[in-house]
């Protein structure tokens, strides 16, 4: 559950933007999508080949 604690004297648009940000952060929509839909192993697996090619590409290209 994400929620955050309104200081003292807060404005509700400061307090509003740090619930969005820590909602975000938590992932808590990107796991509702990722379940609300059905994806074939083949595909799955598929994206997470091409995920870690690409971050092996981003860690070559650091190294050089």
């Amino acid at each position: 559950m994400v929620g955050i604690i309104l200081q003292e004297g807060e404005n509700i648009d400061r307090a509003l933007r740090r619930f969005k940000k820590k909602y975000e952060r938590s992932g808590v929509l990107k796991e509702y999508k990722r379940r609300t839909f059905f994806t074939k192993p083949s595909v799955e697996a598929r994206t997470e080949q091409l995920k870690a090619i690409r971050r092996a590409q981003k860690i070559n290209q650091e190294n050089f």
